[in-house]
């Protein structure tokens, strides 16, 4: 009876332990966190566009959670993922646009702790395969930044077939669809730390789809051969033929993406590796693709018909810009179909990333962000009353805006020009078309909630020294 007892107590101890570290995350949860680049919110079916196929984005999201108010920081690349990846603002960082190449030859780059770096030194095995763009110098290799391996480009892009890539510390140019290469380089490295037994981080970060769109694998492209796109911005002289087709080819980049996320999941089922891992999707910031005149991002390019053709540029904090897509799926915890309302943003990912993994922050450090990991394990938290946003605009152009953005109101000071404040009702102008900032003035409720939200802004600036503060130039 004693040696059943013992039994019947060691198996007890074991199914708890199993349970803990399959449920909770405390030893062998592993982590693969997906980024595309350029990837608008509208730009996944799961947010209600049907005519774009991401049947294995919506499966992240269908399988674990969906978030409804997904927010960067930064809407072009570089300060985007600077934030994501360091829980810092993009003026604390020193990366307020994106790297152009002869910044990154000349010595612009991350320079603050990364989540990786974390988790490595907490024994995950971590990888970053794909985009980098946060400098091209050896002091700012991904190897030196938290990630004890890389395979992709250090720069802003190649191209989305035979592209030239660091391997090995050396570049090659291949002839290879990129999204498929990178997919199974990443496959690989999986296997790898599998057979060592080793939990691991992976950051897949996919070029696609920027710009140029094509050429891809005539599979991605066959689902839109036959597409009439109707989920096109309705706005007065906009070139339809043109916006359609680059539609089509927006959404076979895209396409090319999701197609390889499905052979990534398949993966994991096939290894057993989907029970204890992680897997988020999100992208570096929107796009737009026309809406509001505009391709492109927070750098935006008018089109023509827009109302200034020919002018540099329109740098902006729309939604279509700082909205992204984020699903994130963590089986026995997230319960399949979650949808979460509550705003978060690229910077909480540091302590949120950290928190899903129950790795303890860094004592020495600090950090912007809350971490929203306990609204995956069912629980509430405060919801956090704004997102703020930043983007100082130097390539092709000069601007220096600051959003403060609540769930019905977004403010954004355009601190270069006189004149282009933006003020809008969210809740009764999604589209954004509607600039109130000087209409304000004759309404007192509203005119309060402007002046309450710059209030806002500014002590939002001063609590993380905001350049402008002290020069607005």
């Amino acid at each position: 009876m004693k040696f059943s007892f013992n039994m019947l107590l060691l198996t007890a101890v074991l199914v708890c332990s199993a349970f803990h570290n399959s449920a909770t995350g405390a030893e062998h949860l592993n982590l693969i966190a997906i980024c595309t680049d350029d990837q608008a919110r509208w730009a996944m079916s799961a947010y209600g566009n049907k005519e774009v196929q991401t049947p294995n984005m919506d499966r992240i999201a269908s399988e674990g959670a969906l978030f409804l108010n997904a927010f960067c920081n930064t809407p072009v690349c570089s300060p985007s993922r600077a934030t994501y990846l360091t829980g810092r603002y993009s003026t604390e960082l020193g990366i307020t646009d994106y790297i152009n190449s002869q910044e990154g030859r000349s010595g612009i780059g991350l320079k603050a702790a990364t989540w990786p770096a974390a988790l490595q030194k907490a024994g995950y095995a971590t990888a970053l395969i794909g985009k980098w763009h946060l400098g091209e110098q050896a002091h700012f290799h991904p190897t030196q930044l938290g990630f004890d391996y890389f395979m992709g480009n250090l720069h802003g892009g190649t191209r989305p077939m035979n592209p030239t890539l660091e391997i090995n510390g050396k570049n090659k140019t291949l002839k290879v669809s990129l999204p498929d290469f990178m997919t199974d380089d990443a496959m690989r490295w999986i296997g790898e730390q599998q057979s060592a037994n080793k939990p691991f981080s992976l950051n897949l970060h996919f070029r696609a789809p920027h710009s140029p769109y094509l050429p891809v694998p005539p599979e991605d492209s066959a689902h839109y051969k036959q597409l009439d796109p109707q989920n096109i911005p309705n706005l007065k002289n906009l070139d339809v033929e043109h916006t359609k087709k680059q539609h089509r080819d927006y959404y076979s980049s895209i396409s090319s993406v999701d197609r390889n996320i499905g052979r990534l999941l398949d993966f994991l089922d096939t290894k057993g590796l989907s029970k204890n891992t992680v897997v988020l999707f999100t992208s570096d910031h929107g796009y737009n693709l026309g809406r509001h005149y505009i391709s492109t991002k927070g750098n935006g390019i008018w089109l023509a018909g827009g109302p200034t053709p020919g002018a540099p540029g329109r740098p902006n904090m729309w939604d279509t810009s700082v909205r992204v897509p984020l699903a994130i799926r963590w089986p026995g915890v997230v319960k399949p179909g979650t949808q979460i309302e509550q705003a978060v943003s690229f910077v909480d990912f540091y302590k949120t990333m950290l928190g899903i993994l129950d790795v303890p922050l860094p004592k020495d450090l600090s950090l912007r962000g809350n971490d929203f990991s306990p609204l995956l394990r069912g629980k509430t938290l405060p919801n956090p009353e704004y997102v703020f946003a930043q983007y100082d605009h130097h390539n092709v152009g000069l601007a220096y805006l600051r959003m403060i953005r609540s769930h019905q109101y977004k403010l954004v000071r355009h601190f270069h020009s006189n004149g282009k404040d933006e003020f809008y009702d969210l809740e009764n102008d999604p589209g954004e078309t509607k600039n109130l900032f000087r209409r304000v003035n004759k309404d007192p409720e509203l005119k309060s909630i402007r002046d309450q939200m710059n209030s806002a802004l500014q002590q939002w600036m001063i609590s993380i020294n905001d350049p402008l503060l002290k020069d607005p130039y």
